[in-house]
Parts: C-alpha cells; sequence; structure tokens
C-alpha cells in the first residue's frame, strides 16, 4: 500500500511540476509579445480611466441629461439612420450570397476526394487563401479607390473574403462526407458533375447553410466597419460621429446596430439549430 501511495504522490508532484512550468513558459511568452509589441501594461492602467470616461460621456445628451431620459432626442435621426442600417444589411446580404455562390463552386474543385488532379487543387487552395487572407477593410479601400464611394465596394470587398472563408469551410464538409454513395454512382457510368449532385450535395447541403447563415451575422457586423473607409452603410455615418464628438449619437447608432445583430444572431441560431436537427434525423 506504501509503495502505491509513493506512487501516487510522485505522480502527482510530477503533474504539478509540469503544469508549474507550462504556466511559467506561457507568463514568459506573453511578456516576450508585450515587449515586441511595444504594449506597456503600466500605460494602459494608467490610461484605463479614459475608457470608462469616454463610455459616460456616450450616456449624455448635449444638454448634460442621460440620453434615455429624451428617446426623442437621443434618436432625432432615426429615419436615416434605419435607411443606412438597411443598406448595411443589403450589402452583408449580397457580399454572403455572392461569396457563399463562389466558395460552393470552388470547395468541389479543392476537395482531395472529389479532384484528383494535384496541381488543380493548390492553385484553387491559394486563390482561397488569398481571398481570406487579406482583410475585407483593405479590399474595400482598394474598391473605393476604383469605384468610388458607395456599397458596390464594400459588397466587392465582403464577397471576395466571404468566398475565401466558405470555400475553406466548405471543402473540409466535403472531404469528410461518406463516399460510397459517390462510388455507387461512379460504378453506375456517372460522370463527375452527377456525383456532386446526387451524392455529395445531399450529404452537404445543411451544413453549407448552417456556415452560410453564419457568415451572413459576421458580414453584418464587417459592413458596418467598411462604412469607415467610405463603403457605404451606416458606418459611414458612425464614424462621422466619432470624429466630430457627436457622443450621443454614436451611442444610438451602436446602440442600433447591437440590436440588429443580436436579431440576426438569434434568428440564423434558430434556423440552425433546425437545420442541424433536420441533419441528425436523416442520418
Amino acid at each position: 500500500m506504501v509503495p502505491l501511495m509513493r506512487t501516487y504522490a510522485d505522480a502527482i508532484a510530477a503533474r504539478r511540476r509540469q503544469t508549474a512550468l507550462g504556466l511559467a513558459l506561457g507568463a514568459l511568452a506573453l511578456a516576450l509579445a508585450c515587449l515586441g509589441a511595444d504594449v506597456d501594461i503600466f500605460v494602459f492602467w494608467a490610461k484605463l480611466g479614459n475608457f470608462s470616461s469616454y463610455f459616460y460621456r456616450l450616456s449624455k445628451l448635449d444638454t448634460g441629461a442621460f440620453v434615455w431620459t429624451d428617446p426623442t432626442e437621443w434618436y432625432w435621426g432615426l429615419r436615416r439612420w434605419l435607411g443606412q442600417l438597411g443598406e448595411t444589411l443589403l450589402m452583408a446580404y449580397l457580399g454572403t450570397a455572392t461569396g457563399f455562390v463562389g466558395g460552393f463552386v470552388l470547395c468541389f474543385l479543392c476537395s482531395r476526394n472529389l479532384v484528383r488532379s494535384g496541381w488543380l487543387r493548390w492553385l484553387v487552395r491559394r486563390y482561397l487563401e488569398i481571398c481570406r487572407t487579406v482583410p475585407d477593410i483593405v479590399f474595400a479601400l482598394i474598391f473605393v479607390v476604383a469605384f468610388g464611394l458607395g456599397p458596390l465596394p464594400g459588397v466587392l470587398a465582403i464577397a471576395i473574403h466571404t468566398t475565401g472563408a466558405l470555400g475553406k469551410l466548405f471543402s473540409e464538409v466535403v472531404e469528410s462526407i461518406d463516399m460510397k454513395p459517390v462510388e455507387g454512382i461512379a460504378a453506375s457510368g456517372g460522370n463527375w458533375f452527377e456525383r456532386i449532385r446526387f451524392a455529395v450535395l445531399p450529404q452537404v447541403l445543411s451544413n453549407f447553410t448552417s456556415y452560410g447563415l453564419l457568415r451572413f451575422e459576421v458580414n453584418v457586423r464587417g459592413a458596418t466597419v467598411l462604412g469607415f473607409v467610405g463603403a457605404g452603410g451606416i458606418g459611414e455615418e458612425l464614424i462621422t460621429a466619432i470624429r466630430k464628438f457627436y457622443y450621443a449619437d454614436v451611442s444610438a447608432i451602436l446602440l442600433l446596430v447591437m440590436v440588429c445583430v443580436m436579431a440576426i444572431d438569434l434568428l440564423s441560431e434558430q434556423v440552425r439549430h433546425r437545420l442541424l436537427a433536420l441533419e441528425g434525423a436523416r442520418a
């Protein structure tokens, strides 16, 4: 009994030493990262009050009263802001739909279990990497220079970035399918497109839809930020209010965007759960 207890105590002590060593290495890596990125913890702590005071100013009207005491004054531009928010939603929807189609088409061409050509898979994968690696706001800046201010640059930026992101996710779903239906259709003489249509799509369509809805949620938030560079939507109004120190307008627009995004999140979550439930029942 004593040898067993000693062995157990030694094992526990070794586990604790490993945990302590891991925490020490993590703290060292964090400290080195702060030094390399010129992050000063003392400056952060000293300036932290500015952060909270800014949010306090956001809760005040020009009269000095709290914003919720006079909703009419707080949301004086509600009609215009709702129109711009609608533009943002349309940007996100159109960009997501276009990117969904792009990712849908390209995901099959870079899947190992469907395409034997290594060079074709390599080219498509590199293209998708470029699409999702470059931030959408960078694409928006480029398109603003090319096409001018307005929603079009935002839609194009969202579409390209969504193509790269969904193409990657879709290809992973395709590579995890059951290949027996694909092999069955191939054995009966079906071509590549017929294998995709009748063997692959029934297995992946619900997951594709779920990922598309999730990406739409992300793109609604992204479309707001793209307005900062002149790509249309309510982001243009928000950045103008920030630059001009219209604190009440900033808080009103932020709250409007947050409520909209929360509503979309809840609706999309319900749809995704139903799709996953149907997929589970079908399996």
